[in-house]
């Protein structure tokens, strides 16, 4: 398939390099539905517009003012907004936000709003959660944990040593799903915790050079095969004020995921995954006493399991839930009972379930969205739990997400491809018809687009890799160009997909108007193809990716107008330790590489990632020394430009300083850059400079 950028008329437009890094998000941002949420009951639809929230019947359509900006403006004592803040509808006439400080509930008057209840919170507070009464709330201040419940504030911990975190939202390094370390009871009477003890992890610096003299901040930062942190998870009663700790048995550093609340509040459970996270117990406990009720299900593997959903409880049950598992090699929906144990399997395929949308309680539906059609496009679909019988809910190509309301009979959808920029409808579940309420305009059409075409490749296994080429604009057949290749071709991303625009970055298209041809692919290790395709680099991070991506450079070389003696390779994170690897392992490959934020020792990297894709550096040190790259760059031939975030404590620093300094150590030469005041990725309007940065590098050494 060919993709043509947009119309030929009026393409005359070339893309700055600041509309090539953030136009999308600025001045070239697709249109869009601000804040889509459904009212409590399902029949009308909310949305944020510029002077406050609109309201939708979805019966008559008519649309009406929910409350104004300028209503909100005239009930708040002090700092006046200037737009509408994120505002959470509890009913047609209810609901609350928080700003500056502030949780304030507003509640409709006659024709005004009044501000009903206005609470005061630290300055500092974090982690934010309002319960499932829309009353009491749960914060952090630094690394304690605190409750509101009718305007009171009950601090849960009182932990002095800060390497103790209560309710944070980071433990587990935000690995297995982890989003929150705060879990509401759904009577709103207890709230559960994390509590990360990471008091014998290392200390690991990282420096603020803002001031003068420069200023240290540790951070804990668990390398693999090292010592990691010890993770509790504890009930705290906001009638009694008594915490319990879970009973739960096993291995210290040991991870806690899954963690989910029985609808009647009386049990928690919890996915509980060995170190080596290759045996998971999804154990029950009672949440007053703390104790193991029993274990529910166990799931093994020869390499890693990876939960990455809670569990998902059938509407009014307490008993059956559906579990999310990959155990058949793609992420399917497990219905289990606490008294049967397995039920059913209820999806099955070579395709994968995405996420759960939601229920139709009376039809017994489960939506959900899925890669069933394609890996490359997520659809909308239900299926019965009791008769299996499933169904595609859109029917247009590219990428759908969709928002349920919540007695299923409506369905939001939003979903963009390759010359689509955001289209939003309703569906109506019952009749199936749909309710255009946004088709935007592309913001694209009066720039120079490239030509883009579709490629199909194969791994060494016959495993199908999907790529794209973007040729450049006033693209001649008979001359060279000079290529760049972008990967990542690591876990969790993916590259290739029918969304817009079909480039899948503007700056794609800014080298493309200036004369490169650029390919991108995901290989094998990437995601949204399943445990096979995904544990295809198991152990050995880095070679079966270089192998796969070698497929696009042999496919590159046979075009008669690719210049195969002036190809560039850019990447970041696992994309920079892709490019690295590449300029040492194959360096007859790429003229020039550009390397951001580049793993370049596994061992550097942290305990849930790295040993979940390489096992520890004990167990496995022949894998930890191929994919090690401080010992192979005397093998650099072409030109590398390595860039770094100073303040990076996701791929720390020391990466690549340790590789300059092997550098140095072996008389090489290279080229270095660093983003001070900037973590693992630069982004706002230092992301301009980068990019203009990474763009110079490649005009000066591959452009001839």
């Amino acid at each position: 398939m060919v993709v043509l950028g947009g119309s030929a008329l009026a393409q005359t437009q070339k893309f700055t390099m600041a509309e090539a890094v953030n136009g999308l998000r600025t001045n070239l941002a697709v249109k869009n539905i601000s804040q889509f949420s459904w009212s409590a009951d399902g029949r009308s639809y909310i949305q944020a517009v510029k002077g406050g929230y609109l309201i939708t019947d979805l019966k008559t359509n008519r649309q009406d003012t929910l409350v104004s900006l300028t209503q909100l403006n005239r009930n708040l004592t002090d700092n006046k907004f200037k737009a509408v803040p994120p505002m959470k509808f509890t009913g047609t006439n209810q609901g609350y936000f928080s700003s500056n400080g502030k949780m304030v509930w507003m509640e409709k008057s006659g024709n005004d709003w009044k501000a009903r209840t206005t609470v005061a919170v630290d300055e500092n507070a974090e982690n934010m959660k309002v319960f499932g009464d829309n009353r009491t709330f749960a914060f952090t201040v630094k690394n304690n944990l605190f409750v509101n419940k009718n305007g009171k504030t009950i601090a849960v911990t009182n932990d002095s040593n800060e390497n103790i975190l209560n309710g944070a939202a980071n433990v587990h390094r935000n690995e297995f799903g982890i989003d929150t370390g705060i879990f509401p009871a759904p009577n709103s009477e207890s709230v559960a915790f994390y509590r990360m003890d990471q008091t014998m992890v290392a200390d690991y610096p990282v420096i603020d050079w803002s001031v003068t003299p420069a200023v240290n901040h540790n951070i804990k930062y668990p390398m693999a095969g090292k010592t990691s942190h010890q993770v509790t998870l504890g009930v705290f009663n906001i009638k009694s004020q008594m915490t319990t700790f879970l009973n739960i048995e096993g291995e210290k550093d040991q991870y806690l995921t899954a963690v989910t609340w029985s609808p009647d509040s009386k049990y928690i459970f919890v996915g509980v995954l060995n170190r080596g996270q290759n045996h998971l117990k999804m154990n029950q406990y009672d949440a007053a006493t703390g104790n193991l009720v029993k274990t529910l299900f166990e799931e093994t593997s020869d390499k890693y399991v990876e939960p990455q959903h809670p569990l998902t409880f059938f509407p009014n049950s307490n008993t059956d839930f559906i579990w999310q598992s990959q155990r058949t090699g793609y992420n399917h929906l497990f219905h289990y009972s606490l008294e049967k144990g397995l039920v059913a399997q209820i999806t099955k395929g070579d395709w994968l379930v995405n996420e759960i949308l939601g229920f139709n309680e009376k039809k017994k539906e489960i939506y959900f969205t899925s890669t069933k059609e394609t890996p490359l496009e997520k659809h909308l679909y239900r299926i019965n739990w009791v008769n299996f019988r499933m169904q595609r809910m859109d029917n247009a190509d590219g990428v759908h997400s969709g928002v349920l309301s919540s007695d299923g009979n409506y369905l939001y959808d939003v979903y963009s491809n390759a010359n689509t920029p955001r289209v939003a409808n309703i569906i109506n579940t019952n009749t199936l018809k749909t309710s255009n309420l946004l088709t935007s305009e592309n913001p694209l059409k009066n720039y120079q687009r490239p030509e883009i075409k579709n490629v199909n490749l194969k791994a060494d296994d016959g495993t199908l890799l999907y790529g794209k080429i973007i040729l450049p604009t006033h693209f001649d057949p008979n001359k060279k160009y000079p290529v760049i290749v972008y990967l990542y071709n690591g876990p969790h991303l993916q590259l290739i997909t029918n969304t817009f625009p079909a480039s899948g970055n503007l700056w794609y298209e800014y080298m493309a108007q200036n004369g490169y041809i650029i390919f991108t692919m995901d290989g094998r290790g990437s995601a949204n193809r399943g445990l096979k395709f995904e544990q295809a680099v198991f152990r050995n991070l880095g070679t079966n990716e270089m192998n796969d991506q070698m497929k696009g450079v042999e496919y590159l070389k046979s075009l008669p107008y690719v210049d195969a003696d002036r190809m560039g390779i850019h990447g970041w994170s696992f994309g920079g330790f892709m490019t690295t690897s590449f300029m040492l392992r194959k360096p007859d490959v790429f003229k020039v590489g550009v390397a951001g934020g580049p793993v370049i020792d596994w061992s550097m990297y942290e305990i849930m990632y790295g040993e979940r894709y390489m096992d520890t550096p004990q167990e496995n040190p022949q894998g930890y020394a191929t994919a090690n790259l401080l010992d192979k760059v005397q093998n650099l031939k072409g030109k590398l430009l390595m860039i770094h975030g100073a303040q990076d404590d996701v791929v720390v620093w020391q990466h690549s300083v340790k590789f300059i300094k092997s550098a140095v150590d072996n008389g090489i030469q290279m080229d270095y850059f660093v983003y001070p005041g900037h973590p693992h990725n630069v982004i706002g309007k230092d992301r301009v400079h980068l990019m203009q940065k990474v763009t110079d590098y490649f005009d000066q050494y591959l452009k001839k």
